[in-house]
């Protein structure tokens, strides 16, 4: 090999480093289990189990953020859908805070019980929304594996609030409280517009809730682990 080839690779090496470092970050930030498979009484520090569910709600809710937005051009512009939603989420009855500084006045043990409220309540509609998207026509690729992706993870965000609940509150049971979705028949209509409404109002919902847990568990993080210096 001459030197000129040998000069380009050197040259190319870190942006290839660089390349290859994202890319390995894009497949494992959602692949953070709390404990390795099969550990048996596994300890996580609070520090780290707040680093995990704040990189997995943020993760979260981008892919919601795109899926919506997705979903909101290919099938609903020109509907008027937009102005339904209003007070139209199954998570609308949970007691949150409005804004950030309502949220800031709030207990932590409040919040934390909340963000697991909400997770809990997702449980069921991710399932649904994943299983009827399947059928839905011309479904992009891309909207149905954000929307399986978004499961799976929820799935983890709910098992590291959990131990993060655990180790904040230890000794308190805690109550499988979650709000009841009652939507699949919606999604499962004949009508057309009727059924696309149920689709862009759940993923409308499920942004804005991804946004709220987002928002609640970095201020929890602020809170307990940083003492709010930050």
């Amino acid at each position: 090999m001459d030197s000129k080839g040998l000069s380009l690779k050197a040259g190319s090496l870190p942006l290839l480093l660089l390349l290859v470092s994202n890319l390995l970050l894009c497949k494992s930030v959602a692949s953070l289990p709390v404990c390795p498979s099969g550990a048996a009484n596994c300890q996580v520090s609070l520090r780290d189990l707040f680093d995990r569910a704040v990189i997995l709600s943020h993760y979260i809710h981008n892919l919601s953020s795109e899926m919506f937005n997705e979903f909101d051009k290919r099938y609903a512009q020109g509907k008027g859908f937009f102005t339904k939603t209003i007070n139209s989420c199954h998570t609308s009855s949970l007691p949150t805070p409005d804004d950030k500084e309502q949220a800031q006045q709030t207990k932590h043990e409040d919040l934390l019980n909340l963000v697991l409220t909400v997770l809990r309540s997702w449980n069921d509609p991710l399932y649904h929304l994943v299983a009827e998207m399947r059928g839905l026509q011309e479904a992009p690729d891309t909207i149905l594996s954000r929307a399986i992706e978004i499961e799976e993870q929820n799935k983890q965000l709910l098992e590291g609030m959990e131990k993060i609940v655990g180790q904040v509150q230890p000794g308190v049971k805690e109550n499988e409280v979650y709000s009841v979705w009652s939507g699949l028949p919606s999604l499962q209509m004949a009508d057309e517009d009727t059924r696309l409404f149920a689709f862009y109002n759940l993923l409308h919902c499920l942004r804005r809730d991804s946004n709220k847990i987002d928002n609640y568990l970095k201020l929890l993080k602020c809170r307990l682990i940083y003492n709010n210096n930050c």
